[in-house]
């Protein structure tokens, strides 16, 4: 029916009231309803930070076509929105409102409406409102849903009350989980999946008054009361309005002690009444009600006492707040008894669902306000890649998870969360917070002290906003390059990522794990367990992955020398916790062929727990079980007998915790292995002195970016540039000379810092709080000129410094050929085209990963690999500018073609671009010396016990080898180049001289 037609019916109602009855209606009238959209053309198709209305999807295929069509039949006006979809993820359509004029104010309306044109698919339609934060972009989501059963125009109607909050995604995480109603920057609409469809709607807009309870609400200043047996916990009771105005009309609040654990009378002196806050009474306006708990003198359990509120006049609690009596005298809760006697008292204790809490990890975005913490009694909470709080601050961090570490106070045995975050190069999730140079940069400083305190950084900056246990460090050996995650990998060498494995002291302290309660640490991950690092090109079956998850395919001796190693390493050194390898592991000669790693319980529980000794737990990675074999209780059951001891099951935690307390029950999964993984998990919660310190201590907090810890992260900076070529001794620069800067990430902090920063994949631009190169080098003194695209003029300029590579990706979306290639930019390379041609240049490469620049190499003066070098482009400046020499060497072999890969130290034919191990240096005095020299010091090699003395001496043969080189780098020059340094880092130091040797002879 059109709008014009219900306006006439309404009239002629109204005149058959009587006089009185008009008089009261006129009363009682609505406000007029306020348009939100009538897509008459006033409202663009255009995105944020302008108002407008766009599309959005899973891939390319899903956002739906929108046009503003001309309708006869239009319920309002002339036109309408209409659309087509043919979706196979997800996809719909925003109109956002301008994010650089004020939010919008709904709250003095009942709720929101629009005509939606039917086409009886039977299919549910999401409807959205976006609410505080920033803008449409960074606000809370609000959700509700309507069913296309109809056909032709209908009005749909949605009171306010009728949102709920959106727990699966928030764009930002969430900010106060309030439908405040004050701060709205539009809507959206998620259409229907799986069917090829149209659509059509108009006239958005907002109706109805709105009640006082809709807009007043009474809050509790906690869902949970941790009171001490004897204590008092007093629950603080407050009403609320938005927009801040009085109450119209009385509130009452109805209190009663009334059912939980706590026996009344026995435990707690029972409490009810009444709180009234009077007509007028301002918004904010707070009272008590105090419940005392008497003490006894035997051992028990927490004890429960619900406090239940019935509230009249506004809007009640979402929960009914809980006073617990803490758990006390049982003997895990004493500290001074041995950790083993700890874990055998409480889980001999614990009842089959709470031990498969204790195994299950959710993600933070995925369990709401965190009722849900106490009802699975979950063990651990993660923050994915970009999961985080609203403001992304320390103070914020520290305050959500101490909030979600009190709701596990509510479980009968107080058992504290352990949260994690992967902080792989920094606590990069943070804003504001130090960010390291990725691992690869890392293997290039060839510095285990450097890794060590890198580490120790990350830990204080973690552990200091509530966060005690780090995904990191990543320890794969890197064999492929076309791998999206080849970054992280401190390099190719299996003997290189061992000596980088500092980092892991860094982050936990000592190897028996005295250290982990420290305010400074942190427990750390090896990953991923076993063979990420070897997975062939083409081999991934995830999506439009070509690499990532793949399978790796290796005899048990290279599988035993190349991917395990490093783990009997990590073990060693006392690590906390493994993840497993989304990747499938094909062992030539045993006969099952690929097999995903999180099945395999002959390298999980065979290798790791019982060869190598692993004493810590196994962390399952992202949903990693959903791609083993069978249904989902087979998914658990092989996970969990295969040693995975919890599950990173994000969304999915109810399912798995009911899952496999039923496989328990069916004897699909043994109590003593339930015993064992518990007791694991259990002993480091422990250890990091979790069940006495649950809350975060922020006393580091000050630390968090601060002037000493970005000094490390500048130090990390510098020693991993990697020179590659210097002819003519172009570096270091000279302050007097006047220098033209150009390239895409001269001046781009995100793309300096890379995937894992902020968000998962990263994002280029200014996303944290950092130094650029060019700012850099502006700070070292320099005398710079800056034009990204070289479009400036290049005459009068002494020497050119172009820096260019990737943007920032993550994971299998960073493969080569998942839209990612090895070569520069066409941009990047007209740069270097440019700025060459007309003065001596240098070339920066900022990336995760060599790039073919073989064809440019004779046009360049100076090739440097700065990899990923993180926030601290003063580093990059100090080596630059001479204010520290370059060390760095590389930690994977540059190759000369795509067609190369794999390339890596010690394969038959080797012939690269640059070899493994390479690196210049601009050190004020050379070593000097011919063959004789090299023996001499072949000779003291052999004659040292001193690691550090036999390192020298390699280093100094080193680069000798390479002044006689140049450029001239042959096949035969590079393999035994390359095995040297591999000898070295095996402490055979005459054995690397004598190698050294055979490439000089040949150079």
């Amino acid at each position: 029916m059109p709008r014009t037609a219900l306006l006439v019916s309404t009239a002629l109602c109204a005149a058959l009231l009587s006089p009185a009855a008009v008089s009261q209606a006129a009363v009682a009238a609505d406000p007029a309803p306020t348009p939100v959209d009538r897509f008459e053309g006033e409202v663009p198709f255009a995105s944020q930070p302008a108002e407008g209305i766009f599309t959005w999807g899973g891939d390319s295929d899903d956002p739906p076509q929108l046009a503003l069509t001309a309708r006869p039949d239009a319920p309002e006006g002339d036109k309408v929105l209409t659309g087509t979809y043919d979706i196979s993820g997800y996809g719909g359509l925003t109109h956002d409102f301008a994010a650089t004029e004020p939010a919008h104010d709904w709250s003095a309306h009942q709720g929101i409406r629009f005509w939606w044109d039917g086409q009886n698919t039977g299919k549910s339609t999401n409807f959205e409102i976006k609410d505080g934060g920033a803008n449409g972009e960074a606000s809370e989501l609000w959700t509700t849903s309507f069913t296309d059963d109809f056909t032709g125009w209908k009005q749909i109607e949605i009171p306010f009350t009728n949102f709920v909050y959106r727990t699966d995604y928030q764009p930002v995480g969430g900010i106060d989980h309030v439908l405040g109603l004050t701060q709205m920057w539009g809507y959206a609409v998620t259409l229907p999946v799986g069917i090829k469809g149209q659509f059509a709607m108009d006239d958005v807009e907002l109706y109805g008054k709105a009640d006082q309870s809709l807009r007043t609400n009474v809050t509790t200043d906690s869902a949970v009361y941790p009171v001490e047996e004897g204590g008092t916990a007093t629950v603080e009771v407050t009403v609320a309005t938005t927009g801040s105005a009085p109450v119209d009309d009385p509130v009452t609040v109805a209190y009663t002690s009334d059912g939980g654990t706590a026996t009344s009378g026995k435990d707690y002196t029972p409490v009810s009444g009444t709180l009234t806050f009077p007509a007028g009474t301002a918004s904010g306006t707070t009272q008590t009600v105090k419940v005392r708990t008497l003490k006894d003198r035997s051992a028990e359990n927490a004890e429960t006492i619900p406090l239940k509120l019935t509230v009249t006049g506004a809007k009640a609690p979402a929960e009914t707040p809980q006073v617990v009596i803490d758990a006390h005298g049982l003997p895990y809760l004493d500290s001074k008894l041995p950790i083993k006697k700890r874990v055998a008292d409480l889980v001999k204790r614990m009842s089959p669902e709470e031990k498969a809490g204790q195994m299950t990890q959710a993600e933070r975005g995925g369990i709401g306000t965190g009722a849900d913490i106490a009802t699975y009694d979950l063990g651990s909470l993660l923050s994915g890649g970009g999961s985080t709080p609203t403001p992304n601050t320390a103070a914020a961090w520290a305050k959500m998870i101490d909030s979600f570490q009190l709701r596990a106070q509510a479980t009968r045995f107080q058992i504290p969360l352990i949260y994690g975050v992967d902080a792989v190069h920094g606590h990069n999730n943070l804003a504001g917070a130090t960010i390291m140079p990725h691992n690869i940069g890392i293997g290039a400083t060839r510095d285990p002290q450097l890794a060590q305190k890198t580490g120790a950084v990350t830990a204080s900056e973690v552990r200091s906003t509530g966060v005690p246990w780090d995904f990191a460090p990543c320890l794969c050996v890197t064999r492929d390059e076309r791998w999206g995650r080849s970054y992280e990998s401190f390099g190719e060498d299996p003997a290189l990522v061992q000596s980088m494995e500092t980092m892991i002291q860094g982050l936990q302290g000592a190897a028996n794990g005295r250290q982990l309660k420290d305010d400074d640490k942190v427990l750390a991950t090896a990953k991923h367990f076993v063979g990420d690092g070897g997975t062939a090109y083409g081999s991934s079956t995830t999506g439009t992955y070509t690499i990532d998850q793949g399978v790796t395919t290796v005899t048990r001796q290279q599988l035993e020398a190349i991917h395990l190693a490093p783990y009997q390493t990590a073990v060693d050194r006392g690590i906390g916790t493994v993840m497993p390898s989304y990747s499938s592991l094909d062992i030539v000669g045993d006969g099952l062929g690929p097999v995903k790693m999180h099945a395999r319980a002959d390298m999980i529980n065979g290798v790791l727990k019982n060869r190598m000794g692993f004493d810590g737990f196994v962390i399952s990675d992202w949903n990693a079980i959903d791609q083993l074999p069978g249904d989902y209780a087979a998914h658990v059951d092989t996970a969990v007998n295969a040693g995975v001891d919890m599950m990173m099951v994000p969304y999915s935690y109810r399912d798995f915790s009911s899952t496999l307390i039923a496989e328990v029950k069916a004897g699909h999964v043994t109590e003593k292995r339930i015993d064992d993984a518990v007791s694991r998990i259990l002993t480091q919660k422990f250890k990091l002195g979790l069940f006495e310190k649950p809350y975060a201590d922020t006393s580091n907090a000050a630390q968090i970016g601060s002037t000493s810890h970005r000094a490390v992260a500048r130090q990390a900076a510098a020693e991993s540039q990697v020179l590659l070529k210097n002819a003519g001794g172009v570096l270091p620069l000279k302050k007097s000379q006047r220098v033209y800067v150009a390239g895409s990430n001269a001046d781009d902090l995100g793309n300096q810092t890379g995937g894992w920063t902020i968000t998962w994949q990263g994002s280029s631009g200014t996303n944290t709080t950092g130094t650029t190169i060019l700012q850099g080098m502006k700070n070292a003194g320099g005398d710079v000129t800056y034009s990204k695209d070289a479009s400036a003029p290049t005459g009068g300029y002494d020497v050119g410094v172009v820096v260019v590579g990737e943007t920032p990706y993550a994971e299998g979306v960073g493969d080569v050929g998942n839209g990612n290639d090895l070569t520069l930019t066409p941009a990047d390379q007209a740069a270097v085209d440019k700025v060459c041609a007309a003065m001596k240049c240098a070339v920066l490469i900022v990336s995760g990963r060599p790039q073919l620049i073989g064809d440019r190499l004779p046009k360049i003066d100076a090739l440097v690999a700065s990899w990923l070098p993180g926030t601290e482009g003063d580093g990059v400046a100090d080596v630059l500018y001479g204010k520290r020499s370059f060390t760095g060497q590389l930690p994977v072999t540059w190759p000369k073609s795509e067609a190369q890969l794999p390339i890596n130290v010690g394969d038959t034919s080797y012939d690269p671009q640059f070899p493994y191990g390479w690196g210049l240096t601009t050190v004020s005095k050379a070593p000097t010396g011919g063959a004789s020299t090299l023996k001499a010091l072949e000779a003291a090699a052999a004659k040292t016990r001193s690691a550090e003395k036999g390192r020298a001496l390699v280093t100094e043969a080193r680069l000798l080898v390479q002044q006689k080189i140049g450029q001239n780098i042959t096949a035969a020059v590079s393999k035994p180049f390359a095995d040297a340094d591999h000898l070295l880092l095996t402490g055979k130091y005459a054995a690397a001289v004598k190698k050294l040797e055979e490439a000089y002879k040949v150079a």
